[in-house]
């Protein structure tokens, strides 16, 4: 099967031309940028904040990182650092509900069974605590393997229900007994959010006219959420899911259909990534109702608490591939939402509320997504330690260009629209911008480049020029970096900021100088590619988790399955915490009240049929997404 990435590129193929008169080639040696201490915060910051512990930090400080690295490898299990230990919380197909079925390793289920139990490929997660030994806990079900959860195809509508019921969100009360995580059955909070359940509308893109479609002419309402990414969460108790590659799950019935250049700009096409949704849902059939896809590719906002609420689609966030939602409250109480778009050449956005944020009324907050501005970043060039400066520039109608005469007479329209409105003013192309991170004691953020074969070669979907430079450095970019900025005056609401890069993965095993061997703080003991997820915890430490190639040759030689690395952003130091099983994705990631519990994501095990798995039940049984809990053997809190 081939990814999201594969299939967009083999069917919506880019220009074949490219304006290289812009490109920045930069010769730069290794040893010549980013030296640890000058580039990692230092001399682009010159940060005295204090940290968690209460000391300023600096190179001579104790490192955060308080585990011994884990080697590289590509056995199909868990590994984690001496003195740490893992177990399974809950696999795709196990039922929520004393109704359910256990899962069946020969069917795989049925479009009943599956909408009673956990949905697959568990991607960003939250747990809500209720104490330190229970909580409710979220996990994104970004997509379904097709030829694992259909071992005979699609050839019904029960396959097509099944495949749904799969995709979404899981939400289930989980509990610790014995030192052990576990599903609650009959939780009163458990609860399956999938493509068929009901969605509110809210924000400048409610009631406009496409959002309007034969099954809802009011534009108020949707159907249903999927391949939902990254996450994020908000003060007010609320879960965010993020769809991201909602394209590929339509088609048309009618190969001849014309389509928009709007819908072409998002990756709309004639077919889809296989599911045949279409053939059997009429809301996926671009022939019988072409704006539906217009209703998809939002930030969905859920209240947990209430397993009969209805989720709420923000459109004032915008629409794109949605990969996470890093939420801050400004020092003005607005709350400042950050989001990446995951696909080569795309963008970086911000969104600030219009009211604000108040601690003492949080029914009050319940609608401060509703309302606000949206900007893009536009990262300007880098100085010889790959460091520079960068402006939010706002997406507003009757501003920057934004008018009818370029197709945004409204806010609404830049809404739905947000890729168009944001190539017009001329924002940076991103070498696939990823989770976002704002870190826990100052105004600091991190966002994961995962990586872009397309820089310096081929423009992004939309015809925006992909130059080699600013914190894009590297033509044909194999391995990711981590790009960070500090709002000006510490304010996340200025429209300007200072960047630097974090870390530039890469392999200097393999390759001795230049940019593809990474930056310093890359050794042959903690090698990756494709960083993908972060998040940070209380204390400052900044996890990453990949989704890249495992091949373990070649470039990637060294690098074995992915795995999931532990940062220090004061030193600069990077150690690999974790490596997960074979062909998986580590994504995902949430603590326990106590922060004695880790629960991270082993998405897709076994995806590629060159790395069979049998991850997590053993020789002959189906892989299956995993939610794990790794705790420390003596009890203490992770990672210290």
């Amino acid at each position: 099967m081939i990814s999201f990435d594969e299939f967009d590129e083999q069917r919506s193929p880019r220009p074949d031309h490219n304006d290289f008169s812009r490109l920045l080639q930069r010769a730069v040696s290794r040893r010549g940028f980013l030296k640890t201490g000058a580039a990692f915060g230092v001399s682009a910051f010159v940060s005295g904040t204090a940290m968690h512990s209460g000391a300023a930090r600096g190179d001579e400080a104790k490192s955060l990182l308080g585990f011994s690295s884990v080697a590289a490898n590509s056995e199909d299990t868990i590994t984690v650092p001496a003195g740490y230990q893992w177990h399974a919380v809950a696999s795709w197909g196990d039922p929520l509900f004393s109704d359910g079925a256990a899962f069946d390793h020969k069917t795989r289920g049925s479009g009943a069974s599956q909408e009673r139990a956990v949905g697959d490929n568990t991607d960003g997660m939250k747990l809500f605590h209720l104490s330190e030994d229970e909580g409710v806990l979220a996990t994104n079900n970004e997509y379904v393997n097709r030829g694992i959860i259909h071992p005979d195809g699609v050839n019904n509508a029960d396959d097509v229900r099944k495949s749904k019921a799969g995709h979404g969100v899981s939400v289930y009360h989980i509990k610790r007994n014995n030192g052990k995580w576990s599903p609650v059955i009959d939780g009163k909070y458990n609860r399956r959010i999938t493509a068929d359940t009901p969605m509110e509308i809210t924000g400048p893109a409610r009631g406009h006219a496409l959002l309007k479609t034969k099954t809802d002419a009011t534009g108020t309402t949707s159907k249903g959420t999927w391949n939902n990414c990254g996450n994020g969460w908000t003060p007010w108790g609320t879960y965010l899911a993020c769809e991201e590659n909602f394209n590929g799950y339509y088609a048309s019935s009618d190969p001849e259909l014309s389509l928009t250049a709007e819908q072409q700009r998002y990756g709309i096409g004639h077919s889809d990534w296989g599911y045949d949704w279409y053939k059997f849902d009429d809301r996926f059939d671009l022939a019988k109702d072409p704006q539906e896809s217009n209703r998809s590719g939002y930030v969905v906002e859920i209240d947990l608490m209430d397993p009969n609420s209805t989720p709420k689609k923000r459109s004032a966030l915008g629409r794109f591939k949605h990969e996470n939602a890093e939420l801050v409250i400004a020092d003005s109480g607005q709350v400042v939402v950050y989001m990446g778009d995951d696909e080569r050449g795309e963008f970086l956005y911000r969104f600030i509320s219009r009211a604000r944020y108040k601690p003492d009324n949080m029914r009050e907050n319940r609608e401060l997504l509703a309302e606000g501005r949206l900007y893009v970043a536009r990262f300007g060039e880098a100085d010889e330690q790959l460091a520079g400066n960068g402006k939010w520039i706002e997406l507003t109608a009757g501003k920057n260009g934004l008018d009818a005469d370029n197709g945004f007479a409204t806010q609404a329209e830049i809404c739905i629209h947000s890729r168009v409105a944001a190539s017009l003013v001329g924002a940076t192309t991103m070498d696939r911008p990823e989770w976002v991170a704002a870190h826990p004691h100052k105004a600091e953020i991190y966002c994961c480049l995962t990586n872009n074969k397309n820089r310096g070669l081929q423009p992004n979907r939309g015809g925006d020029d992909t130059p080699v430079g600013g914190p894009n450095p590297r033509e044909a970019n194999l391995y990711g970096q981590i790009v960070r900025w500090r709002p000006h005056n510490g304010d996340h609401i200025s429209d300007s900021f200072d960047w630097d890069l974090f870390v530039l993965a890469g392999n200097p095993a393999v390759h001795s100088e230049g940019l593809k061997a990474g930056s310093d703080n890359i050794t042959a003991d903690n090698l990756f590619n494709s960083p993908d997820g972060i998040s940070f915890d209380p204390d400052g430490r900044l996890w990453i988790q990949t989704d890249g190639k495992y091949t373990d040759e070649g470039d990637f030689a060294g690098m074995g399955n992915n795995q999931m690395l532990c940062g220090d952003t004061g030193s600069g130091e990077v150690r690999r915490f974790l490596v997960g099983p074979k062909a998986c994705e580590i994504t995902g990631i949430t603590w326990s009240q106590d922060y004695r519990t880790m629960f991270v994501g082993v998405q897709h095990p076994g995806e590629n049929d060159n790395y069979p798995s049998s991850f997590p039940g053993g020789p002959g049984s189906t892989p299956r997404s995993t939610v794990v809990a790794i705790s420390r053997i003596d009890g203490g809190v992770i990672g210290s």
